[in-house]
């Protein structure tokens, strides 16, 4: 199953400490998303992916596992042994950091691609940061590059998302579906972003982030 072009994809995930944060709510908010027209999910760790796929067996899932390894940086997805993980959940798509820093196991970027398309038989999208690392990773098999991790690297702290900027160069310099995710909060803002050619697009805390949405309320009345 892959991602249809010119679609919303859902990121259906809340803080591991929220209430919501339980898997049957995590499968709600997604068939919430599909019943409205999303055409994708994307859903973090393997309990996730899984209610999700039972109760959609039929629609694009991009699973991925935030696992924090002790003095590293990256967390999405970080080892094949993650990515097993997910895709025995149902995931038909794992999504994984595809910056050049360095991984818990010793894995590098493209090897960890090709082992996800060798030994597990599913599609890769790349979280990226940069250029140089959307290059990297679409030399390396990627079939899907986002904007993920756009103002969320040491390289990239200073800047913040949507990463209009990055999305742009990478539909110029690429010749695989580009994803634009990342601080995307109104319709316009996605619709801005198809227009600079984006493949797909995906939200997350706009639509399902109680949570913070609730935070950044609240902060107003706390002043």
């Amino acid at each position: 199953m892959k991602i249809p072009q010119s679609s919303l994809i859902v990121s259906c995930q809340s803080p591991s400490n929220s209430p919501l944060h339980d898997p049957k709510i995590i499968a709600a908010m997604a068939q919430a998303s599909i019943n409205q027209g999303a055409k994708g999910i994307r859903v973090d760790t393997p309990s996730h992916v899984k209610a999700v796929r039972q109760l959609l067996p039929k629609i694009p899932i991009i699973g991925l596992w935030k696992r924090y390894y002790q003095g590293y940086d990256v967390y999405i997805t970080p080892c094949f042994s993650d990515a097993v993980d997910i895709a025995k959940a149902g995931a038909n798509i794992i999504a994984i950091d595809a910056t050049v820093r360095t991984r818990p196991q010793g894995e590098k970027m493209t090897t960890l691609i090709q082992k996800i398309h060798q030994e597990l038989g599913t599609l890769v999208m790349a979280d990226v940061d940069t250029i140089e690392n959307a290059i990297a990773a679409s030399n390396a098999g990627a079939d899907y590059v986002g904007t993920t991790l756009y103002g969320y690297t040491k390289e990239t702290e200073t800047l913040s998302p949507p990463g209009y900027s990055l999305l742009q160069k990478m539909v110029n310099q690429l010749d695989i579906p580009i994803i634009c995710e990342g601080g995307i909060s109104t319709p316009q803002e996605a619709k801005k972003a198809l227009n600079y050619g984006a493949y797909s697009v995906v939200v997350g805390t706009a639509i399902t982030g109680i949570d913070l949405k609730v935070k950044a309320f609240n902060s107003v009345f706390m002043t």
